[in-house]
């Protein structure tokens, strides 16, 4: 394959955008990211293929654009079925759905609740988010990972929202796994995959991104 065939629309901070680079690199598929600059200007590429949100990622599989990290996740675990990310039993299939869905309505926001708050908004976006973590938890269970003891949807899903958890810590003057310590176990096994290792920044640079974004907001740090 080509890596003209798959391209995706990139920016190196987004977690969204790593869910769908840990998925091709989960598949073996070769592609080619091509960064966007969210701030200075997007490009027409981006704003044709995804006129609704105008947002990355998008993926492009044969110039035909997907748009939506979970939903591009899904396509690719179908595009190219080895090593399926899914389970093949539908009611699994669609409790990994419900847990990502909550992934993508409750962690990343209660967590940018954090940066973007203090005193004490700030403390009832931590406690939100600490909850969120141990629902998470207790999906998890005992299990390895959230599908058992093979690496799959809902740990893409969750593992690329993870990358900026460090900027939320210092932000908030908390750590995880004094709060969630099954929960940062997982991490740390997922980190060790190397698709996963491969994708995930710099925990130090996302924390400078942070910074960025609050000061571009005029949040005080």
């Amino acid at each position: 394959m080509s890596k003209a065939e798959v391209v995706l629309l990139d920016c190196w901070a987004s977690p969204f955008c790593m869910r769908v680079k840990i998925a091709l690199e989960e598949k073996g598929v070769e592609h080619e990211d091509r960064g966007e600059d969210l701030f200075g200007g997007k490009s027409e590429l981006l704003l044709k293929s995804n006129p609704i949100y105008q947002k990355v990622p998008v993926l492009l599989h044969k110039e035909k654009p997907l748009c939506e990290s979970t939903i591009i996740v899904g396509y690719i675990d179908e595009t190219w079925p080895s090593q399926p990310l899914l389970p093949t039993c539908p009611y699994a299939r669609a409790q990994a759905r419900f847990w990502a869905d909550f992934i993508d309505k409750k962690v990343f926001n209660a967590g940018s609740n954090i940066w973007r708050n203090k005193g004490e908004a700030q403390e009832v976006a931590k406690k939100e988010f600490i909850e969120c973590l141990k629902e998470l938890e207790g999906a998890l269970g005992e299990k390895d990972f959230f599908g058992g003891d093979a690496f799959g949807f809902v740990d893409i899903i969750a593992i690329a929202v993870t990358s900026w958890f460090v900027a939320y810590e210092k932000c908030g003057g908390f750590k995880v796994d004094d709060h969630c310590p099954k929960f940062s176990a997982w991490m740390d096994r997922c980190m060790h995959r190397k698709t996963v290792a491969k994708v995930i920044p710099d925990p130090e640079k996302i924390y400078e991104f942070v910074l960025m974004l609050k000061k571009m907001n005029g949040i005080d740090a």
